[in-house]
């Protein structure tokens, strides 16, 4: 339902949905447009931004987890006037090392071989936080969206991420409210990560999530939305 406040689009992260988004979509809203940014159609993360912007509404808040937050900042770089506001969960300014990009054609091979659930149910260690693993609605969850996800999309999203730029020049240019989001457990974008983010953006300031991994909004619903509630001014 469209309201008066000003809409917000959120981008998930790789082989995840608009599920990861679940709880924020539901308590933030009211009296506002919702969006989910599609970042499955393409093979480029200016593919992607540029998918997204010509669906999105005129100007928006912006919130993207991981591979989500590679995304908003290519959003930034090519319409940083229609960006209102900036939320950046569990995410990297710095472009794929030789090594990372190795591992990733790797993990796609294997998930042309056994599945994308098979990929994803081998990467949730490094995913969320111990006790998350014994949650067993919250992996069903997990696994679920990397079914719902695929693997030629699967495919698509590694070759956009491998072939990122390296962000970290970009930082200083962006001028609208930010807030840096990182899971205290989260060990594929630790907290220094985060802070590098933090500290090149002028006026962004970072909150941790205690108990949580990589996949904030999904670990601990209540507090990143609580957090994204004051982000977006009440």
């Amino acid at each position: 339902m469209a309201g008066t406040a000003e809409p917000l689009l959120m981008v998930p992260g790789l082989m995840c949905t608009a599920d990861l988004w679940r709880e924020q979509s539901a308590a933030l809203g009211g009296g506002r447009v919702v969006v989910i940014g599609d970042h499955t159609r393409h093979d480029t993360m200016g593919g992607i931004a540029a998918g997204i912007l010509a669906a999105a509404p005129e100007r928006f808040a912006l919130a993207g987890l991981s591979m989500g937050g590679y995304v908003a900042f290519e959003i930034i770089r090519r319409a940083p006037e229609r960006v209102t506001r900036l939320a950046l969960l569990d995410t990297s300014a710095r472009a794929d090392l030789l090594e990372q990009s190795a591992r990733r054609r790797e993990v796609v091979a294997i998930a042309r071989e056994k599945g994308v659930r098979f990929v994803q149910k081998t990467l949730l260690p490094m995913l969320v936080a111990k006790r998350a693993l014994d949650d067993a609605a919250l992996v069903e969850r997990l696994l679920a969206m990397a079914d719902d996800t695929g693997i030629e999309a699967f495919a698509r999203q590694q070759a956009a991420i491998m072939g990122r730029p390296d962000n970290r020049p970009l930082l200083g240019e962006i001028r609208c409210p930010t807030v840096v989001v990182v899971g205290a457990a989260d060990q594929l974008t630790p907290q220094k990560v985060a802070e590098e983010i933090r500290d090149g953006i002028a006026g962004a300031r970072m909150e941790i999530v205690a108990g949580a991994g990589h996949l904030t909004p999904i670990e601990a619903p209540e507090r990143v939305t609580a957090l994204m509630r004051r982000w977006l001014g009440g």
